[in-house]
């Protein structure tokens, strides 16, 4: 019984030690790491790409290309969009691309948004964390991106390419994306067609 007990010890040791190298943040040194803000540019009906997957619509607003520093990931299982969308990221750029930054910056995500607080003051104008941050529902052009999009963590330096889309689906769904960069609160996350990926 002894032995039992210390081998279901070794493997919980074990999978926690895996979980713990799976989820710890990539560290990063101090100083802005992406300089550039996403860029987009309107697209008119008759230039936009057909965009489908099954029971779903996608109409492309904007093409859409930005780097960006990770600063949280979420996954979605059991919401009406985590078919379409199993990944939300925190998603962060200028000075919120800054490990001093962020290291005073508590951020989580939940039911599709993305939170952030201090203690006492913000380490930056609170409207510049708003332009330079936001959640970001992906929706992945094929498997492999899926994959690649739900290995990401924390700190990880993401290329983006794709569209910002809206979406219409089964029993009357139907999501707009953002396409400002000061938007807050309900109807402020971009949802993004993730057409390529890079990470580093």
């Amino acid at each position: 019984m002894r032995l039992f007990w210390l081998i279901l010890l070794l493997f919980g040791g074990a999978f926690g030690l895996i979980r713990y190298v799976q989820t710890r943040p990539i560290e990063r040194p101090p100083g802005v790491l992406v300089a550039r803000a996403p860029l987009q540019q309107p697209l008119a009906p008759a230039d936009a790409p057909h965009l489908e997957k099954p029971g779903y619509r996608f109409q492309p607003v904007a093409s859409f290309e930005l780097e960006a520093r990770v600063l949280s990931k979420r996954l979605y299982r059991y919401d009406a969009a985590s078919v379409i969308s199993p990944v939300d990221l925190a998603l962060g750029w200028g000075r919120m691309s800054d490990t001093d930054v962020l290291r005073k910056l508590k951020i989580w995500q939940s039911d599709r948004f993305y939170f952030y607080a201090w203690f006492r003051e913000p380490p930056i104008p609170l409207g510049e964390i708003v332009t330079n941050s936001a959640n970001m529902h992906l929706i992945p052009a094929n498997p492999n991106i899926e994959l690649r999009l739900k290995r990401l963590k924390p700190g990880h330096l993401v290329w983006i390419k794709g569209y910002l889309v809206n979406v219409t689906g089964p029993n009357g769904f139907f999501w707009r994306t953002s396409t400002v960069r000061t938007d807050t609160g309900n109807g402020a996350c971009e949802i993004v067609w993730v057409a390529d990926l890079i990470v580093r």
